[in-house]
């Protein structure tokens, strides 16, 4: 037996395969598209059998029922999901036979949502891994105010008698997390992946807490703002994603055609970095450099139901940005430009600019977009805080602006969010407070 692992960094979403050693292996929480796992059972020269959610997930597309059409996988869901997809219902304390003398036992671990379960993976009985979704993660724990405000201190009382649960499993059970660095599903843990229950018990403060009242305060204390597709994504994948055989391809659009998008209100997403678009874009377009965190902040900022063109580079991976639309359930991608901004501009078009400048050259108020947490950990006095994904909805101050986050590829994006709505007096700082902070020798302020 082997457990393979596989991250997108950008959604913080780890999946897991295991190889049962038999010629089958099962998936946990596989992702939209799981290409990677399906060729790597092909090496193995495996059948996938099995594929395993733990919860109704919010940040992603749920990868299951595909698997189950595609290769005839058992979809193994907890009944408390109620989904509407065919699958194997589990509830707490079942256990699924997956041969080779391995099992997967269900516990329900309510928490991160009220449907949430764990898995632990036995072998002859004994357990030897811990999938644990939502609920522990290295260093941290798994929010629990997805599901509205109304029942954040609920389940957060609920998460804390979930991880009693694993109070008797041994110190050096592996465990496998769903969510992990760079997901706004948890609060903020480690950069590491995988860890043990063992490390865990000396190491994550909130889970080693046996005061219920303060585990809660402090769990809901740690919370952040996230995505506002965390909002449809459950019932999305309780009701059942629409099924690809494979990832859609990118239709061709002349600069007619997208001008004429544009006109009729139509969502423009330029890809390309920062830099490309600070030199020339399209007027009203917005920047969303691709990178892996580009799901996130598309699905923050675009509802779901706004087609959308986009204007890329030759070298950038359109595969790679499909996939990432597909896995947040943003499927109205009408197209790209053909040959991208010089297509544009050989028909005659013209392009808008927004200057990125030194620390010398900032101007007027300065909007800080990065995160709240972010914020607090060091920024510019004078700065005000703005976070992106709320820039296009709040109140900004009149006159000259300069846009700042950590490196300049969010600035963009939120600069770029207030041009189209007719700002013309914004600059882009070209780094961010610890720049600022060298160019100055002014001390950052903390909070």
């Amino acid at each position: 037996m082997q457990i393979y692992d596989y991250v997108d960094e950008g959604l913080g979403h780890s999946s897991y395969l295991i190889d049962i050693g038999d010629g089958t292996v099962a998936i946990v929480d596989p992702p939209r598209f799981a290409t990677a796992h399906e060729t790597l059972a092909k090496q193995l020269k495996s059948q996938i059998k099995w594929t395993f959610d733990t919860h109704s997930h919010a940040d992603y597309v749920t990868g299951s029922p595909r698997l189950a059409l595609q290769v005839g996988a058992t979809f193994v869901a907890p009944a408390a999901s109620h989904l509407e997809t065919a699958h194997q219902p589990v509830t707490d304390g079942n256990s699924i036979d997956l041969g080779n003398n391995l099992s997967m036992t269900a516990i329900a671990t309510s928490g991160h949502t009220p449907d949430h379960h764990s898995y632990i993976l036995k072998q002859s009985g004994v357990p030897v891994a811990l999938f644990s979704g939502g609920s522990l993660m290295v260093g941290t724990i798994g929010r629990t105010d997805l599901c509205g405000p109304e029942l954040t201190e609920s389940l957060a009382h609920e998460m804390f008698h979930s991880l009693r649960r694993f109070d008797d499993l041994p110190d050096s059970l592996n465990v496998y997390p769903t969510h992990g660095a760079g997901s706004f599903c948890s609060a903020p843990g480690s950069s590491e992946r995988i860890t043990t229950l063992g490390h865990e018990r000396v190491s994550n403060s909130l889970f080693a807490l046996k005061d219920q009242d303060l585990f809660v305060e402090q769990l809901i204390n740690g919370f952040g703002t996230f995505p506002i597709y965390f909002n449809r994504l459950p019932e999305l994948n309780r009701l059942g994603p629409n099924h690809y055989e494979a990832l859609p391809l990118l239709s061709q659009l002349d600069p007619a055609q997208v001008e004429s998008h544009l006109k009729q209100g139509g969502v423009v997403i330029d890809v390309r970095s920062s830099a490309a678009f600070a030199d020339g874009h399209l007027a009203g377009s917005i920047s969303i450099a691709l990178r892996p965190v580009l799901a996130s902040w598309l699905g923050w900022i675009i509802k779901p139901d706004q087609p959308i063109v986009f204007v890329m580079d030759d070298d950038q991976d359109s595969a790679e940005l499909v996939r990432q639309c597909f896995d947040i359930g943003h499927e109205r991608l009408v197209g790209e430009l053909t040959f991208g901004i010089k297509g544009w501009t050989n028909s005659g078009r013209s392009v808008e600019k927004i200057k990125f400048v030194e620390v010398s050259e900032m101007v007027g108020q300065i909007i800080d977009v990065r995160q709240s947490n972010e914020y607090h950990l060091g920024h510019v006095p004078t700065a005000q805080n703005i976070e992106l994904g709320s820039i296009a909805h709040a109140e900004i101050p009149s006159g000259a602006l300069t846009i700042m986050c950590g490196h300049g590829e969010r600035a963009m994006t939120g600069a770029s969010i207030l041009a189209k709505h007719g700002r013309t007096d914004i600059v882009v700082l070209n780094g961010g407070s610890d720049t600022w902070s060298a160019a100055t020798g002014i001390q950052l302020e903390t909070e």
